[in-house]
């Protein structure tokens, strides 16, 4: 038997009931805040994430080919550069701010394990055009809305937030080479994926002293540092007024390892610490401009739909998701087959979702079977006896009532079944 390549998945319906589902919750609360869907290719350019996204993530992590042209093309392993290359060639005819969203797959060539896939599926939502912490916090409240409408709460994830421009200040007076600071800042990054030991060797290795590297474990062990930052004290307001304040908070370690974050940054995470980061995401004023287009200041994140699955089944959140059709026809008889077809078809034409069984052999016992195992709500059963009086009978599988209908009369029974 063939395999799946490594790292990919397979979205039985079941698996896919539940994606759909949450791209539905993501859609509703996008739209709530007035954002518009958008898509880009699925292929790009090399270049356009060779000076972008940091070496690790192109040179290592992306899948890179050469075409038949000998152009070099990367599947596209995150959305933010070819969001901002899309803006760069429209800048002129876009109205600002922009509210975008996009639910699409990514690839990335990374070491399968739990909560990472090489390709998975991702929701990117962007405010670009407006340079305010206001519209940070706006992200981050989207973010937390998410959450708590799938049904994962407070104390069971929070989205940590940091400052760059702070953090960066902050490196400054250490007397840490502004050469130095997008290493320093990857070291801050990886302080919970090392032992303390390796990353103060880490530390050691890009030059600091040992003044410097105990300055820098007391920076990001500073609770209290967004007080310094104007722009974290309007963030936490914004916040505040905003309702979302118990799923987000700050915390100094947080620095997002993409090179082309410029000012707040956020991540989520599992209070219990199980998973990888939930999503992640900030501002990032000059890719725009690094792509070829006009400044103008941008801010984004990005969730991935594998952690929030397996966090919600962690949690028991995961919802029931029926896999078919509410309705379930069946066929008395090969005589009557094609009056439940024209049943089925019927019903359809008003809004229902409806399985027909197609085999007429099968015993009506073996046809209520199938359908409890489909998932179906409502069973309908048109025979001889119901066809003579102009009737439909309807079996509820939820409360076990069974009882006979006017076929005139049967859409709205229907309805009114399934919404009770």
């Amino acid at each position: 038997m063939i395999q799946p390549v490594r790292g990919t998945l397979d979205y039985y319906p079941e698996e896919m009931a539940l994606r759909t589902w949450l791209n539905s919750k993501m859609r509703e609360v996008c739209e709530s805040f007035g954002y518009f869907e958008y898509e880009g290719p699925m292929l790009e350019r090399f270049e356009l994430y060779a000076a972008k996204s940091g070496a690790e993530l192109v040179e290592k992590q992306s899948y890179v080919f050469e075409d038949r042209g000998g152009e070099r093309i990367t599947l596209r392993p995150e959305l933010t550069p070819t969001l901002a290359r899309m803006v760069a060639a429209r800048q002129r005819q876009l109205t600002f701010p922009l509210r975008w969203w996009s639910f699409g797959p990514f690839w990335r060539y990374e070491k399968p394990q739990k909560g990472r896939s090489r390709e998975f599926f991702q929701w990117n939502i962007d405010l670009i055009g407006d340079d305010s912490p206001e519209a940070d916090a706006e992200i981050a409240t989207i973010a937390a809305t998410f959450l708590n409408n799938v049904g994962l709460r407070s104390n069971e994830t929070q989205i940590l937030v940091n400052n760059r421009q702070l953090m960066q200040g902050e490196l400054e007076a250490l007397g840490i080479k502004s050469s130095l600071r997008l290493d320093v800042f990857s070291l801050i990054d990886r302080r919970d994926k090392l032992s303390a030991e390796d990353w103060r060797k880490r530390g050691k290795e890009l030059g600091l002293d040992e003044t410097q590297l105990m300055g820098v474990e007391a920076l990001i062990e500073n609770q209290d540092l967004w007080k310094q930052s104007p722009v974290l004290q309007r963030f936490f307001k914004a916040i505040e007024v905003s309702g979302v304040q118990d799923y987000i908070r700050f915390a100094p370690h947080i620095i997002r390892g993409l090179d082309y974050y410029t000012g707040t940054v956020f991540e989520a995470w599992d209070t219990a610490g199980e998973f990888r980061a939930v999503f992640g995401g900030g501002r990032y004023d000059d890719l725009v401009n690094a792509v070829g287009g006009d400044p103008v200041p941008a801010v984004g994140l990005a969730i991935g739909n594998v952690v929030i699955r397996l966090m919600l089944q962690a949690f028991g959140h995961l919802p029931e998701l029926g896999s078919g059709a509410t309705i379930y026809v069946t066929t008395f008889d090969q005589d009557h087959l094609l009056e439940s077809l024209s049943l089925a078809a019927e019903l359809r034409r008003v809004g229902l979702q409806v399985t027909s069984h197609l085999n007429a052999a099968d015993k009506l016992q073996k046809q209520f079977k199938q359908a409890d195992r489909l998932g179906a709500r409502l069973v309908l059963v048109l025979g001889p006896d119901e066809l003579k009086k102009g009737e439909v009978s309807v079996k509820d599988l939820r409360s076990g009532d069974q009882q006979t209908t006017e076929r005139a009369q049967l859409s709205q029974h229907l309805k009114s079944l399934l919404n009770s």
